[in-house]
């Protein structure tokens, strides 16, 4: 019979750990629940940004201009992944033709209307997507919610795994050296604008013409 000093005990660090492990688990089952209950909501539904959630929506030049890079470059039968970029989604979805496959990953689960087409989105777990999409994307497109060295490197372990090549990142110019290092991405001449205006400057890069 095993005594209680027999007992294996973890040190104060890998408990911790555990616990975190565990909270994070939970907090991710819960929201996929909140995914699930807010399926049924009307896919025309306007979204108010959320701060809190670092989330600032592009103007309307912006979206078409990257809605029609974005479709130039795929063609009509290309796949489109949009990395914490939730503006872009809608309209991009209903220019672009019936062949054309375009996935929202997002981690505000509001846009969960979107059904199929929305998956679950965590910078901070970069590979807790499925599976079958490694190098599924024509074209990936990330817009990381925080000018930080750790968002950027977390969400550009997302960007890798998913495209196939082509790479467009909406990001401060602070974040250039880090793009550059990180995804072989150069600075473009386009520079993104929001509604409400940022005090960061913004740019964009990509890794092809």
């Amino acid at each position: 019979m095993m005594e209680d000093d027999d007992v294996p005990q973890l040190s104060a660090g890998t408990f911790t750990a555990l616990v975190e492990f565990y909270k994070e688990q939970n907090e991710r089952e819960n929201r996929l629940k909140l995914v699930n209950s807010e399926t049924s909501l009307n896919e025309d539904l306007n979204f108010d940004e959320n701060w809190q959630l670092s989330q600032f929506w592009y103007d309307e030049e912006t979206v078409d201009v990257l809605i029609k890079v974005a479709l130039k470059s795929v063609g009509t039968n290309g796949k489109i992944a949009l990395v914490s970029c939730p503006t872009l989604f809608k309209k991009m979805k209903q220019r672009a033709g019936e062949n054309c496959e375009i996935t929202l990953f997002e981690y505000d689960s509001r846009f969960a209307v979107y059904g199929k087409d929305f998956i679950l989105y965590d910078y901070k777990s970069p590979l807790s997507i499925p599976r079958d999409k490694s190098s599924y994307y024509d074209l990936v497109i990330a817009d990381p919610p925080f000018l930080s060295e750790e968002c950027l490197t977390k969400t550009a372990v997302t960007v890798k795994f998913l495209t196939k090549g082509r790479i467009i990142l909406c990001t401060g110019a602070v974040m250039a050296d880090l793009a550059s290092r990180l995804l072989d991405l150069r600075k473009t001449s386009f520079k993104p604008r929001h509604k409400n205006n940022l005090a960061n400057e913004f740019w964009c890069y990509t890794n092809f013409d």
